[in-house]
């Protein structure tokens, strides 16, 4: 059948069916448009939720102690601390897929590294001779240092000249064993449980200020019997005859005191007693009550050769030197060695292993819970040359 557009009667015809479709048609967008809102508001409420949940995870927390109790290995370290349950301590991977944590053979387990930082932390911020000794980290028992304490002979030479052996150098092998050291704070169970007690950071504080002290001690006057051997503990010469194996010293020029007159010439000749090439890096060491005595020492114009630090955190300085204070230094008396200046890197070396261990006792002393710490360090001089003592005698 076909249309004449030109008849009249055709317009009767195609209008209604034109109306009816369009009418469907704007029925069927708005039905598509509307559900095309609903799904944009459902996408957008689900962004916003994801949105919330992202600002959530990434807001700090309250604590420090809130933030790492959320890594697997300080919640089972906390355990084993507060319960004893090594098997969660035992069935993660603190170093790697090949190693068990570590209940090790002779019992206890390896520190959490969050914890083990925070004691490593406290130590060097309490040691001073740790803050400026060489630090190596060692898996053996022991650490060797190779050192070479001579000149490597040379000579000048021309074409035709014949070409001679030259001396070479000495090279000595000090070895540094490794002691363990030990420190056994307690805490009660029923502190224990108490979910707001931090014990990680109870731990680290009171093993970190026990093992502080001792090595202090140690690395200044050990005898190196089970113990590191402080630099104290080697022989002393006077510094014009010095000789390698020994530490040179200067004399202040009064027995158990400084000179009365120019007293602090025997500072200025102490760092030049020093090789040129350890000043660069040296530094004087002594304690409080020895710092008090050095303070009021003046030069021969009045002015005071100590000078405190103008920046916050950085030590006093003595004739342009900084003043390290430990306490274990010996106080003036007549012979000490009170004041030691030199690189102390070059001088001292500490070694260490980098494991801490735990072991939890709850039973030796009840109702308290015990905790056995240990480290093994080693520490003693590697360079005689890099330090020189200062004795107070005639």
């Amino acid at each position: 059948m076909s249309l004449d557009l030109a008849d009249p009667r055709t317009e009767d015809t195609i209008v209604p069916d034109v109306k009816s479709a369009l009418t469907g048609f704007a029925a069927d967008f708005r039905g598509f448009r509307s559900d095309l809102e609903r799904r944009l508001s459902d996408q957008a409420q689900r962004l916003d939720a994801l949105d919330r949940k992202a600002v959530a995870a990434s807001r700090p927390h309250l604590s420090a102690a809130r933030a790492d109790a959320a890594t697997p290995h300080v919640k089972a370290f906390a355990a084993y601390v507060r319960q004893g349950d090594e098997d969660r301590v035992r069935s993660l991977d603190l170093e790697g897929k090949s190693l068990n944590t570590a209940v090790a053979a002779e019992g206890g387990v390896l520190v959490d590294p969050q914890t083990a930082n925070r004691i490593e932390t406290v130590l060097r911020g309490a040691s001073s001779l740790r803050s400026v000794a060489r630090i190596v980290q060692v898996e053996a028992t022991a650490y060797d240092a190779l050192i070479d304490h001579s000149e490597m002979g040379a000579a000048w030479i021309t074409e035709s000249t014949a070409i001679s052996e030259t001396a070479t150098p000495n090279i000595d092998r000090i070895s540094i064993p490794l002691h363990e050291l030990s420190a056994t704070p307690k805490a009660s169970q029923r502190l224990l449980d108490d979910s707001a007690f931090d014990v990680e950071g109870w731990l680290a504080e009171r093993i970190a200020a026990r093992f502080a002290r001792a090595e202090n001690a140690a690395f200044i006057d050990g005898d190196g019997v089970d113990k590191p051997k402080g630099f104290l503990a080697h022989p002393v010469i006077t510094n014009g005859s010095w000789t390698w194996g020994a530490i040179g010293t200067v004399s202040t020029g009064a027995e158990a005191a400084f000179a009365p007159a120019d007293p602090g010439d025997a500072l200025v000749e102490l760092v030049y007693a020093l090789p040129a090439g350890y000043r660069a890096n040296a530094a004087f060491l002594m304690n409080s009550a020895t710092a008090g005595a050095v303070r009021k020492l003046k030069d021969a114009d009045g002015r005071y050769l100590w000078a405190e630090s103008l920046s916050e955190g950085q030590p006093a300085r003595l004739l342009g030197y900084p003043v390290l204070i430990a306490e274990d230094m010996p106080d003036i008396a007549a012979n000490s060695h009170s004041i030691a200046f030199g690189d102390f890197r070059a001088a001292y070396t500490i070694a260490e292993r980098p494991d801490l261990r735990v072991l939890r006792d709850p039973y030796s002393a009840k109702p308290h819970v015990l905790f056995y710490a240990t480290r093994r360090v080693g520490g003693d001089v590697t360079d005689f040359a890099a330090l020189k003592l200062l004795q107070f005698s005639a």
